[in-house]
């Protein structure tokens, strides 16, 4: 029996090309699986056939939109995933429900490789690899592009000598990736990190610099889920939906960061989040309403590790699993409303209120009706104070 090679397929340049490569170099027959996580453009029977066009032998598309929204984008917002507080894990998040498909797909078409198009330089080798050696431990991996150093130029060579109907040509330099959560933009011109981002670079989000007029949005959280908007029920997938369009629709979710990638180098990305980065800050905000305060700054911690290994490519460890579990804990009392407005690509909380609040009204007010007994502040001024005061009257009398 001919040897089979399951390969993680988006349609574009890279992939299409490894259809050919993968065959030439190893005589097996390759299975292309496009897993749809919202990334739009063309529709995924095109892809498909795209694949059918370039060589493989069976093409698969499976339907993960609300799997990874649920699954996946939830708990990045229940973390406020935020890698070096500014990105939302686009890409990052995405990985581990593709890798769950293509072990799935080898297992199924009886494939013993599952190949990915992804380069040396990058995050998503580590990712797509560690995943599926974890998930598939008896499957081999193998990444044409980064192990052949095929570089863009000769891609495009490939495909257009062997007549390969591609849609990245000379004129279209960016590398872009795109799903629900967000969408990530890299190489060209992008790559002198003095030069600023044009607007053809942008998709997701118009121009904050000319906004329309303030959109106020309520959102409904219950245990740090999205569950309604506007007083409307939505599934996490239809709440990412609407959120990227109307919070797009103001420019939210622009961020230009050089960012620390995981193989030890310096790139400087765009990415549009538009939905994500309004939902973080609508969820930090409950949180901030709902979460005891030793908890929540407990919390940031965990949720700082947790973004790293995600970043990492270490979805399915065993640590990511533990801290999966503490976060699902702090969750349970993040329900409640929060109102922002959405203007001129800022996302800005105006309103809270919860059945789960630990804000105190009574205890906070000034005025009539304060409840707080401030005649307890002096001696819990006096305990809080000891140590230091102690520490100190020790260096002063060492003449420190």
């Amino acid at each position: 029996m001919t040897d089979r090679v399951v390969l993680a397929y988006s349609g574009g340049l890279d992939t299409s090309v490894a259809i050919g490569w993968i065959g030439e170099a190893t005589g097996a027959e390759v299975i292309a699986v496009a897993v749809d996580v919202g990334q739009g453009g063309e529709d995924l029977e095109t892809v498909r056939q795209r694949a059918l066009d370039c060589g493989a032998v069976e093409a698969y598309v499976a339907d993960a939109r609300e799997e990874f929204a649920a699954g996946y984008c939830m708990p990045a917002l229940q973390a406020n995933a935020l890698y070096m507080d500014a990105y939302p894990l686009v890409s990052a998040v995405s990985r581990p429900v593709i890798v769950k498909h293509l072990v799935a797909a080898a297992q199924q078409f009886g494939a013993t490789t599952v190949a990915h198009g992804c380069t040396g330089k990058g995050n998503d080798q580590v990712r797509f690899e560690v995943g599926i050696q974890t998930l598939g431990p008896d499957l081999q991996c193998i990444a044409p592009v980064r192990d052949l150093a095929l570089t863009r130029e000769k891609a495009i060579a490939y495909a257009e000598t062997n007549g390969l109907p591609i849609i990245t040509t000379k004129k279209n330099p960016f590398s872009i990736d795109q799903n629900v959560w967000g969408r990530a933009v890299e190489t060209g011109y992008l790559e002198d990190i003095w030069n600023g981002p044009t607007k053809d670079v942008y998709d997701y989000t118009d121009d904050p610099g000319f906004p329309p007029a303030p959109d106020e949005v309520v959102i409904t959280f219950e245990q740090g889920v999205p569950t309604a908007i506007d007083g409307q029920a939505v599934t996490p997938l239809e709440a990412i939906q609407i959120m990227n369009q109307r919070a797009g629709a103001q420019g939210v979710g622009r961020i230009d960061i050089v960012e620390d990638r995981l193989v030890g180098i310096k790139s400087r990305e765009i990415y549009e989040a538009p939905g994500a980065m309004a939902l973080i800050a609508a969820h930090r905000e409950l949180e901030n309403v709902t979460l005891e305060r030793e908890q929540a700054r407990f919390k940031k911690t965990v949720g700082q590790r947790w973004t790293e290994l995600v970043y990492d490519g270490q979805w399915f460890s065993p640590l990511k699993k533990s801290l999966d579990a503490f976060i699902a804990d702090t969750q349970q009392m993040v329900s409640g409303d929060i109102r922002m407005q959405l203007h001129g690509g800022k996302a800005t909380v105006t309103g809270r209120r919860s059945e789960t609040s630990l804000y105190d009204f009574n205890l906070a007010t000034y005025d009539e009706g304060d409840s707080f007994d401030q005649s307890q502040a002096k001696g819990f001024i006096e305990l809080f104070g000891m140590s230091s005061k102690v520490a100190s009257a020790r260096d002063q009398g060492l003449g420190l």
